[in-house]
């Protein structure tokens, strides 16, 4: 399978003995890609958990009460889900909600995209997938599925008829036919929810004719809407007149911002003892500047961590060592001649044995027994490293985070690339905080302790017999006191991990290899299309020698390729070379499509039509 493949592409540099090792590492890569997959499912959970009680509870009252009482007859129950500006994860967290919702509340689930109701119309696009879904499991619609989607017209009266005829079929039964409906034992009459996605794309003018018209089947039609808002609130209000939000009962939702779940994934899978693997300062700099400038993705920043693990297991032998305590231990002692020489050429091994003394540097180099004997202790040290550098981390942080002006950062992620970088006590902006905490009211300082204890444990709290013996001294020696032991703590604790010995064998290194496959540049590609547009088209006319383009290539194409030739503008010659082949207004066409894409810009010169934009003057 898919798993085996990648396994072995990772570990050909042991092939076929030892298999207990490649199982064990196989396990800790399935543990790592099992826990993304689980937070990537918790984000949402508790929002999620909100819309199926919202959606429960509207079905409920519903049923079971005088419904007119409870709203007006043509009010359609409706949440605004407001989701921010991570649009590239609304697609999975829309996918949940919807399996969600077709698991526990009802099956009949639509969701709809702005451009997907362009040519159709919304209630077409709706018909279509709310049909389809429910037919499917039909064994006995198979063969008139086909005539029926061909025949059906799309109008709210004809999905009211086809919604009685299914809530009838589902009450009353088929004898003989067992149902395998996951809501089988849900209300008899299941709203029909309707998701819209990316509320802010859609038409104002159709979607207001739409809810409009839902209105007036509201008794008939127990309608549900879902509204997908990437922005604030007020979208709703700009996009819908008060004569048709009143046709709504509203109720919001409010995602955790993007940033907000970017904390969270973090502080789960990377400032953790619990996984071995980690990134150092370059690696997670790439990861967070593509997130806080490019996209806002969570998902794409987990895809990050899962590439970079895939690509530090697959061109680092050593990481065989980057799995828990016990295995790592055990697999020291299976490493055959050639990975303890690998090991023996890492910078961080070189460090440690110059420090050494000589006799002691002739065995590291040359007996392989003592140096595997060397390499547990310090294995055991680097497990030891991360175990202190998370609480001391977290505790600093507890510590600065509400300083004025944020001397170590206001993220926890911004004080962890500082220590990934340097000596953090040694910076101007570390002295500076530890001068500001000494200003700090009693109380304040009391609530920061307390808190740091929390997440020190009382273990390793304990002071040493001399200074608990010491007779209390007036509030300000207590606190340098306290202040003081904090700042040994993070001296000893959080030294960069490039200090470690064989820090290798755990931290991923290559921040370029990340960038090149999260962060490709688009103009170079562009590029490559406009010079050899059968590259990417696979067309034989296009096919040329000696970097010509052929007449048969898009217009583009060839204006770009004059402009290429005829110097920084695009004059009247250049113009007059395309119009003996082409028309003006292909020129023009063309002129403005590379305009569009940025390689030219339009000149105040009367003679000329456009300028080059060079790398210098984007």
């Amino acid at each position: 399978n898919l798993w085996s493949l990648i396994f072995q592409g990772c570990f050909v540099f042991k092939p076929s003995a030892k298999k207990k090792k490649t199982l064990s590492l196989g396990e800790f890569l399935t543990n790592v890609f099992t826990a993304c997959k689980v937070l990537q499912d918790e984000l949402n959970r508790n929002i999620l958990d909100s819309l199926l009680d919202f959606t429960r509870k509207c079905s409920s009252t519903r049923q079971h009460s005088d419904w007119a009482s409870q709203m007006r007859a043509s009010e359609i129950p409706t949440a605004a889900l407001v989701l921010g500006v991570n649009v590239p994860d609304h697609d999975m967290t829309f996918q949940s909600l919807s399996d969600l919702l077709q698991q526990s509340v009802t099956p009949y689930v639509a969701s709809v995209q702005a451009k997907e109701c362009g040519g159709k119309g919304l209630r077409g696009s709706l018909m279509g997938t709310v049909v389809t879904v429910d037919d499917e499991e039909e064994e006995e619609a198979e063969q008139t599925s086909a005539q029926h989607h061909k025949s059906v017209h799309c109008s709210l009266s004809t999905l009211c008829d086809w919604y009685n005829t299914k809530t009838k079929k589902s009450n009353t039964g088929t004898p003989g036919k067992k149902r395998s409906s996951p809501v089988r034992d849900g209300p008899q009459q299941p709203p029909v929810v309707i998701i819209f996605k990316d509320l802010e794309a859609f038409n104002p003018r159709v979607l207001q004719d739409f809810i409009l018209i839902c209105s007036r089947y509201i008794e008939r039609l127990p309608l549900m809407f879902i509204f997908g808002i990437a922005t604030s609130p007020s979208t709703i209000q700009h996009l819908l007149p008060h004569s048709v939000s009143s046709l709504l009962c509203i109720e919001l939702f409010q995602s955790l911002s993007c940033t907000q779940h970017l904390a969270t994934v973090i502080d789960k899978l990377i400032l953790t003892k619990q996984f071995p693997f980690k990134l150092n300062g370059k690696v997670m700099q790439v990861l967070i500047s593509i997130f806080l400038y490019h996209d806002f993705s969570v998902r794409k920043f987990i895809k990050g961590i899962q590439l970079a693990l895939l690509e530090h297991f697959h061109s680092q032998p050593l990481s065989v060592l980057c799995c828990k305590k016990k295995e790592a231990l055990l697999n020291v002692m299976q490493l055959d001649h050639l990975d303890l020489e690998r090991i023996r050429h890492l910078l961080s091994f070189k460090r440690y044995v110059e420090k050494q003394e000589p006799r002691e540097q002739v065995d590291l180099l040359t007996d392989d027994t003592h140096l595997k004997e060397v390499c547990q202790k310090l294995i055991k040290d680097l497990h030891k490293y991360h175990k202190n550098y998370y609480p001391i981390l977290r505790c600093l942080h507890t510590l600065t985070s509400s300083l004025p002006r944020y001397p170590l950062g206001k993220q926890i992620r911004e004080l962890h690339l500082i220590c990934l970088e340097k000596n953090v006590w040694e910076s101007e902006d570390y002295q500076s905080a530890m001068k500001l905490l000494k200003m700090l009211a009693k109380d304040e300082l009391i609530a920061l302790l307390q808190r740091c204890a929390e997440i020190l444990q009382p273990t390793l709290l304990e002071m040493n017999e001399s200074r608990r013996a010491k007779k209390l001294s007036p509030f300000e020696v207590l606190r340098n006191e306290a202040l003081e032991f904090i700042d040994s703590l993070v001296k000893s604790h959080l030294s960069p991990p490039e200090s470690q010995v064989l820090n290798e064998v755990c931290y991923y290194t290559s921040s370029a290899t990340v960038r090149r496959h999260l962060n490709a540049t688009p103009r170079t590609s562009i590029q490559a299309a406009l010079n050899s547009p059968f590259y990417y088209l696979q067309n034989d006319r296009l096919k040329t020698e000696d970097g010509t383009v052929s007449n048969a290539a898009p217009d583009i194409c060839i204006v770009y390729k004059l402009h290429l030739e005829c110097g920084r503008l695009i004059t009247f010659t250049t113009e007059m070379l395309f119009l003996s082949l082409f028309s003006s207004a292909r020129f023009i066409r063309a002129v403005s499509e590379l305009e569009f894409l940025g390689f030219i810009k339009s000149t105040k010169q009367k003679t000329d039509h456009v300028a080059r934009l060079t790398w210098g003057g984007c």
